[in-house]
């Protein structure tokens, strides 16, 4: 019995070591910790005496954001440090002075304890004013210290009542400081001057806004932004399209950023060597009221009007952004002499975005809608006919790498079984 278990750890062990040599040495690195501080996220809560109007799915909007946030907190990743900030939850008085200083940090910015930070958003109660500037210049130092990214996500159902501190030229202060901060804003049944302001917050950091009918739509946007502050994304580059081919920007890969006015065109140029493969994708953002029905389109066409690819997708309803995209792969092309080596020469693709957003006649067009464009050159297959990876690995020589895997943990397992037998 004894020299069987000793059999069975044995091929145990060699299993696993043949385990650990066939696979990636990026695998056994991967779950290593490491040293850096993990993203900042501070939540800024109105807690104003108008959050008590009941038009949020029959409730109040104060009930409505205490919903919401408990089930944000349950979700929001480990890696992320999170804060919950407040504004007119303390002073109830019509002292405006005093009202414009009611704001204090609810939690502070750290590794979350779920329960404590739940507890502590249960209290809150409607109480006094909406003072926006000065909540967003402590939220500010509330996220300093560290080279981890830092992002302030407001929800609010007003617009700033302690003018003149105008809390759009404090977003564009911060902006200008350079340290990398970028405010996203959501408003709770926003009127016009309200959706205006928090626009305006929004976009001198980079950010995004959204308005919000509904307590669902509210806790998936504040988890959506939790967790791209835990993966964030590059930031764009500006690139203005052309109105024909010939003479639009150059871009190479990378994430692009433009506004494109109703009924308008917008042409870019990607030039893709032979044997990659081109993948485009555009989002188009409704930043203001738009009409119900819309799409997106984004074209690849060749250098002399033929079109070889496209993407396209549309709606209806109430919508922040849509997006599209395509691939398109390039082969490996012979040189025009019958040499047989194969040509170098890039081939110029024409990429061509179009929308058909439209907006009631109150609604100004300009400037024209946030665009942004991602273009991605990645190896094409080849005539052979290359395994798309998916994660796994790259190529033939990863199933290669399985297939024996496979096969000498088989001839093991024989081998276990046929000494069981014998022993028995």
């Amino acid at each position: 019995m004894i020299r069987r278990k000793q059999r069975v750890a044995a091929v145990c062990v060699l299993l696993a070591a043949l385990g650990a040599g066939l696979l990636p040495a990026s695998t056994a690195v991967a779950d290593e910790p490491g040293g850096d501080e993990g993203p900042k996220v501070e939540l800024v809560i109105d807690v104003s005496g108008s959050m008590r109007k009941r038009d949020i799915d029959g409730k109040s909007r104060m009930a409505a954001a205490k919903q919401a946030f408990n089930e944000v907190l349950d979700a929001v990743p480990d890696e992320v440090r999170l804060g919950i900030r407040t504004l007119g939850a303390d002073y109830p008085g019509d002292d405006r002075q005093e009202g414009c200083k009611d704001t204090r940090q609810l939690y502070p910015v750290g590794p979350l304890d779920r329960t404590e930070a739940k507890t502590a958003v249960a209290t809150l109660a409607p109480t006094g004013w909406t003072p926006i500037g000065p909540a967003l210049l402590k939220a500010a130092d509330d996220l300093e210290g560290g080279d981890s990214t830092r992002r302030i996500v407001l929800i609010t159902d007003g617009e700033d009542t302690c003018a003149p501190l105008d809390p759009c030229e404090v977003a564009r202060e911060l902006a200008a400081k350079g340290i990398g901060l970028v405010i996203d804003t959501l408003g709770l049944v926003p009127d016009a001057k309200t959706r205006q302001q928090l626009i305006c917050i929004a976009e001198a950091t980079g950010g995004t806004y959204t308005s919000v009918q509904r307590t669902e739509e509210l806790s998936g946007r504040v988890r959506q932004l939790v967790d791209r502050a835990a993966a964030p994304v590059v930031t764009p580059s500006p690139a203005e399209g052309s109105d024909r081919c010939s003479a639009a920007p150059r871009l190479k890969p990378g994430l692009y950023s433009d506004r494109q006015e109703f009924g308008q065109h917008h042409w870019y140029r990607v030039d893709v060597p032979p044997g990659r493969e081109l993948r485009a994708s555009v989002s188009v953002a409704a930043d203001r009221a738009v009409d119900d029905d819309y799409g997106v389109l984004l074209r690849a066409v060749s250098a002399k009007g033929r079109e070889i690819v496209r993407g396209t997708e549309a709606g209806d309803g109430r919508t922040d952004v849509i997006s599209t995209g395509l691939r398109l792969p390039t082969p490996e092309r012979e040189s025009s002499d019958g040499a047989g080596e194969a040509e170098d020469e890039p081939e110029t693709i024409c990429l061509q975005v179009s929308h058909s957003f439209s907006a009631p006649d109150a609604v100004k067009t300009a400037p024209g809608l946030p665009v942004e464009l991602a273009v991605e050159l990645v190896d094409g297959p080849s005539e052979a006919g290359d395994v798309a990876s998916f994660g796994l690995g790259r190529g033939w020589w990863f199933l290669g790498l399985l297939a024996l895997t496979g096969l000498l943990a088989g001839l093991l397992w024989g081998l276990l079984s046929r000494l069981r037998w014998r022993s028995n």
